[in-house]
Parts: C-alpha cells; structure tokens; sequence
C-alpha cells in the first residue's frame, strides 16, 4: 500500500548525526523541488553522471521532479551536499521500492577534487543506510536489501560502492532496435489484433480515457507471476505497482498491452507490456519498454514475440525511429537471444550492486 507519510527519515540531521569531512562552508541538506535553482543544478548533476558513464546524456528536469517532487516523496527521500555558495555538488535519493528493495540513485559531481569527492560518496552511502534501516523497520523487517546501479565503465563509482561493502550482483544490457515506417504493418492493428489463439490488445478504457481497473490488476497480476522466479524479484502491491508506473515522465494508457489466450471457455491473460514514451529534443521520439513478462504456462506460444511486434508497429504508425529496452544478461528464460533476433543491439550495459543492511543495529 501506499503509505500516508513516506517511510523515511526527512531529516539529514537525524539519519547522519554530525557530519565531518566536508571543506568549510559545506553543508547537507535536502532539495527544493519548488527552487528552480535546485532542480536546474540537479539536472545538471544527474546529466553529466550520465555523460561520463555512457558517453552522452538523456536525463532532463521531467526526471528530477520524478525524485524529488511533493509527489515523487510518497515513496522517496533525498539529501544534497552544498558547497559554500550552496550549490549542489552531489546528490542521494532513495525509493521504497517494494518489500525488502530500496533503491538508491548516487551522484557526486565530475568536477571535485578527489578526496572531496570521495568524502560525498561516503556520506549519500552513509545515510542510504540509516535510510534504509528507517524503511526496513517501518515494514517490519529484520534486513533491508540497498539495490543501485552503475554504468558498467564507471570504474569510480565501482571503487565507491565496492569499498562501502555493495556487492556486484548483476549486469543489464540497454538495447536499443530501430524501426522503419514500413514495420507499422508488423500486426493487423497495433489496438488489437489475433493470431493462434492469442489475442493482444490495448487495456480497456472509458470515455474518459481512463483504463479499466480490471484489465490493470490483470496486467499486474501477470506481471507478478512472469518475474516470480526472476533475479531479485519481490512483492509489489496493485497501489505500489500504479503510482511507480504513472511516475515515469513518458507513461501513456495507450502503450499498455495485454495478451490473452483465447482458445478456451474464456480469454485468459498471460502476457503484458507497459511501454512508455522515449523523448528527443532533437529528434524523432522512441518507444520503450518498461515490462515485458509471460506467465511460464504460456510461454513458446509466440506470446512475447507478438508483444514486441505490436511495440515496434505502434511506434512506426506514430512516427518512432526505435524501440529500446532492458534485459538481464543472465536472464533464465532466453530472453536477450530473442531479442537479437529481432534485430535489437546492446548500446551499453548497467549494473546492480546490494548490500543488505540490518535493521536493528544492536
């Protein structure tokens, strides 16, 4: 459920005590969505993290507010270290994921000294924790999982995390396909469209443009059922799953899809994808997915194939030059190899690092 008050420590104060180690003047604190100051110099920070990790930069103001907005702290917290003209030189938001995840977003800027640098990392890792044994105890839970990520050249931040006792556990490769406009006939109708015994179609909505609850728990539930037996998988609820997906700046209603298998009594879902809306400022906008999943009884019934056909020619009708996702290098279920068969190449890859944290001290 989503709770009325976040289930963070909105203090820095309280969750890092007194803090050392920082160049006169400097200070933690915590941004102010409603400072366009902030949000530029957080902009700014999460771009060049980008550029350096990846070689170019994607992240806009659309995803800062993400973090660090009145709505974004329903489920997050944030912390910045300030120089002494109170700019923002780095930066730590983490998200009460689901049961047992926390998330952790860990930005230092480029331009820092070593040893000032060294000292940032140390103090977002140092309050990520009292973080998450806030958030740990708050869901009653013993050990509270840190999950967060790296670009898989960053060699500083891999030092950082490596010597706070995360753990590499993972590696993620981002993969990106282009489309033509002659793949808009890829499926009969993108809206929906049948083929063996399977349909897949848009999420029902209303005259409001609203979807039908119904079709989102479906799409929920075997979403929850495809990665069960997935890396790191844990419980999310309906209301945690809806609030993290309408966060994403390119969430549309109408790139939500659910299969159904409808050769017996009655359809039966077994497959969905949420995609959203990749934007460009200086060029055609992409499609991307968010999820992919199909529950294990249906799978090799071409399933997650029709899926991807129906992304790529909803994007070639819209005008859309790619179609990019995400995919577990080490994924159980083939995943990676089909979609090189449909023509997707890894751009650059991530990874995950955990650490479990105690949530009791003593």
């Amino acid at each position: 459920m989503i709770p009325d008050q976040n289930r963070f420590e909105s203090d820095p104060d309280a969750a890092l005590g007194e803090v050392r180690g920082l160049p006169p003047g400097w200070s933690v604190d915590v941004p102010d969505a409603a400072d366009r100051f902030d949000v530029a110099r957080l902009t700014h920070l999460l771009r060049a993290h980008e550029r350096h990790g990846r070689g170019w930069a994607g992240a806009g103001v659309d995803d800062v507010l993400v973090e660090v907005s009145e709505h974004g702290l329903k489920m997050r917290e944030n912390v910045v270290v300030r120089d002494a003209d109170r700019d923002i030189r780095a930066w730590g938001s983490v998200h009460d994921r689901s049961v047992g995840r926390m998330l952790f977003v860990h930005v230092v800027g480029r331009d820092l000294p070593d040893a000032v640098a060294d000292r940032c990392s140390q103090l977002l890792v140092e309050w990520a924790q009292a973080q998450a044994r806030s958030v740990g105890a708050a869901r009653g839970l013993p050990t509270q999982q840190i999950d967060t990520g790296a670009f898989q050249d960053d060699a500083r931040q891999a030092r950082w995390l490596g010597e706070a006792g995360f753990e590499r556990v993972r590696t993620w490769w981002q993969m990106s396909r282009p489309v033509a406009r002659e793949e808009s006939g890829l499926v009969p109708d993108p809206d929906r469209w049948e083929e063996g015994g399977v349909v897949v179609r848009l999420v029902r909505r209303d005259g409001g443009g609203m979807p039908d609850e119904d079709d989102l728990r479906e799409m929920h539930e075997v979403l929850e059922g495809a990665f069960v037996d997935h890396f790191n998988s844990s419980e999310e609820t309906f209301e945690e799953f809806l609030h993290r997906l309408r966060e994403d700046p390119g969430h549309r209603w109408d790139h939500w899809w659910l299969a159904e298998l409808v050769d017996g009594p009655q359809p039966q879902p077994v497959g969905a994808l949420v995609g959203t809306v990749s934007e460009s400022p200086d060029g055609p906008d992409g499609s991307y997915v968010s999820y992919l999943g199909v529950l294990a009884a249906a799978r090799g019934r071409g399933v997650a194939k029709g899926l991807l056909r129906t992304i790529i020619a909803d994007a070639a009708q819209r005008g859309r030059n790619r179609v990019g996702l995400e995919v577990d290098a080490d994924s159980p279920t083939g995943a990676a190899g089909l979609y090189t068969s449909m023509d997707w190449k890894t751009k650059y890859a991530t990874e995950s690092w955990h650490l479990d944290v105690p949530v009791s001290e003593g």
